[in-house]
């Protein structure tokens, strides 16, 4: 059932719930209220605001994301685990360093030794 919004005409007269806006679920085949069910006021029906985000991804991050989920698949993690890494890189993507870093374990790497050899 859809959840429709509604506000007081005069929201000076209204009551705390209608005065700001509330929701209220109604059939989709139903009319529209035209007072507040909770003090009587004149209501009209408003436009609700979508609050969905929507993240767009480049077509190389994508595909990398599809390479390195394949590669963990197939048991690859050094694989996975150098394409993520390099990619982290380059985008500055710390989710994806921390996947790296994960399959470098799971390929076997000792990444403490890595990291003291480095010093």
């Amino acid at each position: 059932m859809p959840i429709y919004e509604y506000q007081a005409i005069s929201p000076e007269n209204g009551c705390t719930k209608c005065k700001k806006g509330f929701e209220y679920i109604q059939n989709i085949d139903e009319r529209p209220l035209s007072f507040c069910p909770y003090c009587g006021e004149t209501v009209k029906k408003i436009i609700s605001w979508c609050h969905a985000a929507i993240i767009e991804q480049s077509s190389e991050y994508a595909n990398v994301h599809r390479k390195v989920t394949g590669y963990e698949k197939e048991g690859m993690y050094s694989h996975a685990a150098e394409l993520a890494d390099k990619y982290s890189h380059k985008t500055n993507d710390s989710h994806l360093k921390e996947r790296a870093l994960d399959d470098y374990k799971k390929a076997g790497y000792n990444l403490n030794a890595a990291t003291d050899n480095n010093d």
